[in-house]
């Protein structure tokens, strides 16, 4: 499953929390667009990143850095530049 997670990048919190849970990278994205739009921040503000979980998660869990991946297994990973550093 595509999961929204709350990350800090901080070592010492090493548990991210869950925010929502999604089927497809497609619809995580447009769940994290719209929470970036309405609370007005900008790709490099937002401490929420998209992350593939094996295990049966849902909103409110928290997960370890070993039980997830940035990209799901086989799932092509996009080469370059993916978010503009302008407005």
């Amino acid at each position: 499953m595509y999961a929204i997670i709350f990350d800090e990048h901080d070592m010492e919190k090493p548990l991210k929390r869950i925010s929502s849970v999604h089927r497809t990278r497609q619809t995580a994205e447009t769940a994290l667009g719209e929470h970036r739009r309405i609370h007005g921040k900008k790709f490099q503000e937002c401490n929420m990143r998209i992350v593939w979980v094996e295990k049966k998660i849902k909103a409110g869990d928290s997960v370890t850095p070993a039980q997830f991946e940035t990209w799901r297994p086989g799932e092509p990973v996009p080469e370059g530049e993916t978010h503009s550093d302008e407005d």
